[in-house]
C-alpha cells in the first residue's frame, strides 16, 4: 500500500531506503467502508490521510443544516482538515469516505517525528503545503469568478473520475451550486 506514497514523494524529492522505512513505520494502512465518517466536526483531527484508493470528501453543515462539500480527494493525495490538524484544534468539518477506501494515516506527533528524521520528507511536506495553499487560493477565485457551467466543465476536464465515482449532490455542493442547477448544466452539455 505504501508504493503509491513512495511514487508521489519520489516525483518531487529523492527518497533513500531509510526514508522509505520511516514512511512505512509511521504511515499506518487502514480500510474503510463507503459512507464512513472518519473525522468528525467539533473534534481535533487525529490523522493526516493519504488516499491510496477510493474517494474522500471534507464537508460541513451550513446554518440551514445543509451539507457543504469543500473538498473531494481522489487518489493519490493527502486529505484532512489541514489547519486544524496542524494546530491540533477543533475542526468544523467532517471527513467522509464516499466510496470504499484504502488509506494510509499518520498522527501529528508521528508526522513531526518523520519530518525531524527525514529531510526528504520535510522538503516534501513543505511542497505539499505550498500546493495546498495554491489550490485553495485558485479554488476560491474560481468559485467567485467562473460561471457554474465553466466550473463543471473544468472538473470534467481535470478530474473526470470524480464524475463517475461521486454522487451528484456532493459534486454540486463542491461546485457551489444546487443539484437542480447541475442537472440542467449537464443536460445542456449533452445537447
Amino acid at each position: 500500500m505504501h508504493d503509491q506514497l513512495y511514487q508521489l514523494i519520489s516525483k518531487n524529492v529523492k527518497l533513500s531506503d531509510s526514508d522509505r522505512e520511516l514512511c512505512t513505520q509511521y504511515f499506518e494502512p487502514v480500510s474503510y467502508l463507503k459512507n464512513r465518517v472518519i473525522e468528525e466536526e467539533e473534534k481535533i483531527p487525529q490523522y493526516l490521510y493519504f488516499v491510496v484508493s477510493g474517494f474522500v470528501r471534507l464537508f460541513h453543515y451550513n446554518d440551514r443544516g445543509d451539507e457543504i462539500t469543500t473538498h473531494i480527494n481522489c487518489p493519490p493525495g493527502f486529505i484532512t482538515s489541514y489547519s486544524n490538524f496542524a494546530n491540533q484544534s477543533k475542526s468544523d468539518e467532517n471527513l467522509e469516505c464516499i466510496t470504499e477506501c484504502e488509506l494510509l494515516r499518520i498522527t501529528k506527533t508521528d508526522l513531526d517525528l518523520l519530518m525531524q528524521q527525514s529531510p526528504a520528507f520535510k522538503d516534501f511536506s513543505f511542497l505539499i503545503l505550498q500546493q495546498s495553499l495554491s489550490y485553495n487560493e485558485k479554488r476560491a477565485k474560481e468559485l467567485a469568478t467562473l460561471t457554474a457551467e465553466k466550473r463543471y466543465l473544468k472538473l470534467m476536464a481535470q478530474n473526470p473520475e470524480i464524475l463517475h465515482n461521486v454522487p451528484m449532490q456532493y459534486i454540486a455542493s463542491f461546485l457551489g451550486m444546487n443539484p437542480k442547477s447541475l442537472s440542467r448544466i449537464r443536460k445542456q452539455i449533452v445537447k
